[in-house]
């Protein structure tokens, strides 16, 4: 999921390829077909560039001020002209190589029950016709596809079939471990997302210094995510204490400000922020590594909606960093005053950079064998 638009996905990208050039591979990406979702309502259109329309569309329609949602469709636009060439990423799609290896993951790549058009149903992302030696995962994640889903949707032996044939299967979150065992009857290992399990701060020369005239808060979020009373809220907490609001990933209403940057500039407008107020997975691990103080607001899926309970409260859980978690913009307030044992979660995350650098060593180096 590499092409996608989105500084977590990109992050996670040029983490993991960064981590297996250190390991002595030679990485490129592979991509896959986008094949109809298994969701389909009305709410979805069946073309990729309609899709694309209308959620410009969206963005005009929306209240943030008409400066900022110009700016985020012009993000948009240009980010695959401007940043998949740092990825290695070409223009071309790369389907279907002769590899050693295939590493699928991370991101949400076995998410198979949902109606996003853009990723749809694509078996691929479990493997299917590839021709590779060897196939594993890396922290890959069911998303809010569940057991459940895949019995109402009569996916689950065809899924059960794709991990059978996997080599080495690795997942990211107790969800889709529990749906691997299920299916397969074996336990798959657990690791951290790849924009954690690489030492983004310790290692990485791309992320540049910077430094503001003013003292900002991020808001990291989609655009029109963030509802209006959240919104009225963070821009009365960000007024009380004499901060700017700086909206990244989206345009926002309440926000002063909306950052165009590069991924690696967001990390540097992360390391320099007063606070963090985020509903997303990323944007929850880019306050991790960078020591913010922040708050993860968690939504619940509905439906056919698109929530994202699982994810966070299990990410959450494993840095022991719960407590961060709310549903209710009202607790943000008590939580960005809360200290936070950054060193704690940092002595996880350094026992699970090594779980990481074990599996993939062994799994990719079994392809010889």
């Amino acid at each position: 999921m590499q092409r996608i638009a989105n500084y977590g996905s990109f992050l996670q990208a040029y983490a993991l390829r960064t981590m297996l050039e250190e390991l002595g591979h030679d990485v490129q990406f592979v991509d896959y077909h986008v094949c109809p979702p298994v969701i389909r309502d009305a709410s979805e259109s069946d073309g990729r560039l309609a899709r694309t329309a209308k959620k410009g569309l969206a963005a005009l329609g929306g209240k943030a001020p008409l400066s900022q949602r110009l700016a985020f469709i012009r993000h948009k636009k240009n980010f695959a002209q401007r940043y998949m060439p740092l990825l290695g990423v070409t223009e071309r799609p790369n389907y279907n190589p002769q590899l050693d290896c295939l590493v699928i993951g991370s991101d949400e790549v076995f998410n198979c029950i949902q109606k996003n058009t853009n990723v749809g149903f694509s078996p691929e992302l479990f493997g299917a016709d590839s021709q590779a030696k060897r196939v594993i995962t890396y922290a890959a994640s069911f998303g809010n596809t569940t057991l459940e889903k895949l019995d109402q949707y009569g996916k689950t032996e065809e899924i059960a079939n794709y991990l059978r044939a996997i080599d080495a299967v690795s997942v990211r979150d107790a969800n889709s471990g529990a749906i691997v065992n299920a299916l397969t009857g074996s336990t798959p290992e657990y690791h951290l997302d790849p924009v954690l399990a690489y030492d983004y701060m310790g290692k990485c020369d791309r992320i540049p210094n910077l430094r503001t005239d003013e003292k900002y808060l991020i808001l990291y979020a989609y655009s029109n995510r963030i509802t209006e009373a959240e919104g009225r809220w963070i821009a009365e907490y960000a007024k009380q204490r004499g901060l700017k609001v700086y909206a990244i990933g989206g345009a926002q209403p309440c926000a002063d400000r909306f950052i165009d940057c590069s991924p690696f500039e967001v990390l540097a407008y992360f390391k320099n922020a007063e606070a963090v107020i985020t509903d997303t997975f990323h944007g929850t691990i880019f306050s991790v590594i960078t020591h913010r103080p922040f708050a993860t607001l968690v939504r619940k899926s509905v439906g056919t909606g698109y929530g994202n309970e699982e994810k966070l409260t299990d990410l959450l859980r494993r840095l022991n960093l719960s407590s961060r978690a709310t549903y209710d913009i009202a607790n943000v307030k008590q939580l960005l005053e809360q200290h936070i044992d950054f060193d704690a979660t940092d002595a996880i995350i350094a026992e699970q950079r090594q779980h990481t650098f074990r599996y993939l060593s062994k799994e990719i180096a079994l392809h010889t064998v």
